[in-house]
């Protein structure tokens, strides 16, 4: 009797609190796996976290120059490590949507945009990625 092989059309993992299922792409017929979209996903969400809530307390605290100094040293810093963890498209996105500040201590205004706008822009990658799911385990 042969033994029949089956290759699963995708393998699934799910996330310990059970917010988000990762499906990860099947064998193409060239034989490689196409690269995900977001390398390390749970990086991204405890950045994402971070800043959300570095958003709150600029809009509830008056932030002095030292403060607003370290503030967009943690900015910077977090879109760094985010463009580390996405693929190449993805972090061009990233890159032309996060522009550095234009002085060494950018106002509180001006963090409060940066940050909303990052955050704006996780929530989308975030609704993308569960369409993208949503969207895949209804072809299954």
């Amino acid at each position: 009797m042969a033994e029949q092989q089956s290759t699963p059309a995708s393998t699934s993992q799910e996330d310990p609190q059970g917010d988000i299922e990762l499906i990860e792409p099947a064998l193409q017929g060239t034989g490689e796996e196409e690269p995900p979209a977001i390398a390390e996903p749970a990086k991204v969400m405890r950045i994402g976290a971070m800043i959300r809530t570095l958003l709150d307390e600029v809009r509830e605290a008056d932030l002095d120059e030292a403060s607003r100094d370290r503030m967009r040293e943690i900015y910077e810093q977090s879109v760094a490590e985010l463009s580390e963890a996405l693929s190449p498209d993805l972090k061009d996105e990233l890159a032309r949507l996060a522009l550095p500040f234009s002085s060494e201590s950018p106002s509180e205004a001006e963090l409060r945009v940066a940050q909303a706008q990052l955050v704006g822009w996780l929530e989308g990658l975030f609704h993308g990625i569960q369409a993208a799911v949503a969207a895949q385990q209804m072809m299954a």
